[in-house]
């Protein structure tokens, strides 16, 4: 039977105490760390989280002053959970641990939203730091042999089908080629850390790529180049007869945002890069 696993929230969380009573708050150097608490779920059960009421305890105990006692509910079905937020003014926030800042937000009162990730981290507003607890899914079930259907790209025809013509790939990217590099440099500080806001310039660009072999003579206007074949030919985000805009940042942050929210480039091919300087 499917089970979707609750990692209750530590019940004594760091406190950011005064400097001068840093101590007070540590545990012996001799104690181990305590194993974070489970609680296992199957399809069909519920538990609350929130601050609960006295006497009356919640299954996922929040005790932040600033997170409703009853603040919501979690749900399990078969290989995805649902989220219940009780709260009448905040909102709650979803992170998948596996992606590059992908999220999703359950608004005030809003009654069992799905959540598709297989790693997760709820995110409810707190006094302190915002209250946290982790909910770990089933393996989700895919087709076997992978998503390509009969027409070769992804399709779900009946296998040996062959009719029509096969479907044509939308982003049909190369790893190996140096516009790759350049897109997969401007996405790396969103892979490593989900909220880095700021996208690489063209320097920042031309620096971390100049020490591969295969970029030792890569100029500014390379970058560039490649930059303006990605958004006109690669990934199609403008239209090639499109006025180019003098301004290339608008163009960068639209590369990103596509390649990350189709995964076109993933946290596995970091080890295209060269090694960052401090590890």
């Amino acid at each position: 039977m499917n089970t979707v696993i609750v990692q209750l929230p530590d019940p004594h969380p760091p406190v950011r105490a005064d400097r001068r009573f840093a101590r007070l708050s540590r545990p012996p150097r001799s104690s181990p760390p305590a194993r974070p608490a489970l609680l296992h779920l199957g399809p069909g059960d519920s538990v609350e989280f929130g601050r609960g009421e006295p006497g009356r305890p919640l299954a996922v105990p929040i005790p932040d002053p600033g997170v409703s006692r009853r603040a919501g509910e979690i749900t399990a079905a078969e290989d995805y959970w649902r989220l219940s937020n009780f709260s009448a003014t905040a909102t709650y926030v979803v992170e998948n641990l596996e992606g590059a800042g992908e999220h999703v937000k359950v608004a005030p009162g809003r009654l069992g939203a799905p959540v598709p990730f297989e790693f997760s981290r709820v995110l409810l507003p707190a006094l302190g730091e915002p209250a946290a607890f982790k909910v770990f899914a089933p393996q989700h079930a895919y087709l076997a042999g992978g998503s390509a259907g009969a027409d070769g790209a992804g399709g779900l025809g009946a296998p040996g089908a062959g009719y029509g013509e096969p479907t044509v790939s939308p982003f049909a990217l190369d790893p190996g080629a140096k516009y790759f590099l350049v897109l997969l440099a401007l996405c790396e500080p969103r892979l490593r850390s989900p909220s880095a806001a700021a996208v690489p310039g063209v320097t920042e660009v031309l620096a971390r790529l100049r020490c591969l072999p295969s970029c030792r003579d890569l100029t500014r206007s390379a970058v560039n180049y490649h930059i303006d074949y990605l958004v006109g030919s690669k990934l199609r985000l403008r239209d090639p007869a499109e006025p180019v805009d003098p301004g290339a940042g608008g163009k960068r942050e639209e590369l990103v945002a596509l390649a990350l929210r189709f995964d076109l480039v993933r946290e596995e091919h970091l080890v295209l890069l060269p090694p960052r300087r401090g590890g």
